[in-house]
């Protein structure tokens, strides 16, 4: 089982070669990742500017666990308060938690469409977005800024023009060429090639 506190360890250990580091960041992401996994690693490459070559700025490694680490420090402060508050409840005898755990990610399908913000400023917004599958209102934006399809290989999703999380999908069918571009793409993204 994996540590989210030993593999931020590992990433801030300038004794371990880059790549070891960069691999401990990724086990970080399974970890958490608020905006799912390659959603997420694609927002910390980009604004802890980690360049294809570790060797030229390892440092950004720590930037982009920093920010992940912010970020999931809200998450449990919260998580933590909830589950006193449901302990509470259940010795009152209530069986259904109200209101309902916080929530840790939304999904952003599209791994280059995403919140630009730091993740420590989104957390709060997006622990407290509602689930209610109104697809009027982006639970995270909250604003209804309308909405831009992607297909994903199985699914059409709808996504908020503003942020990219999804807002409903529906079984579309599967398309193979639909799901090779994204995987093509997804390779580019994950050795931070574009």
């Amino acid at each position: 089982m994996t540590s989210f506190a030993t593999h931020r360890r590992k990433v801030h250990d300038t004794a371990l070669p880059p790549h070891r580091r960069l691999s401990a960041l990724r086990t970080c992401l399974t970890e958490f990742s608020p905006y799912g996994f390659r959603a997420t690693y694609h927002h910390l490459c980009r604004s802890a500017e980690i360049p294809q070559d570790l060797e030229r700025d390892p440092g950004a490694l720590v930037w982009a666990v920093e920010e992940l680490d912010a970020a999931r420090a809200l998450w449990l402060t919260d998580q933590a308060g909830w589950e006193s508050r449901r302990r509470a409840q259940k010795g009152a005898g209530v069986r259904v938690p109200a209101p309902p755990p916080p929530t840790q990610s939304l999904w952003c399908p599209d791994p280059e469409f995403h919140p630009a913000a730091p993740l420590p400023d989104v957390m709060p917004r997006l622990m407290s977005a509602p689930r209610t599958g109104d697809l009027s209102v982006c639970p995270l934006c909250g604003v209804g800024r309308g909405t831009t399809p992607l297909h994903d290989g199985y699914r059409l999703h709808q996504l908020c023009a503003g942020c990219g999380l999804s807002l409903g999908w529906r079984d579309d069918g599967f398309s193979q060429g639909v799901l090779e571009a994204r995987e093509a793409r997804w390779k580019l993204l994950w050795s931070r090639a574009v």
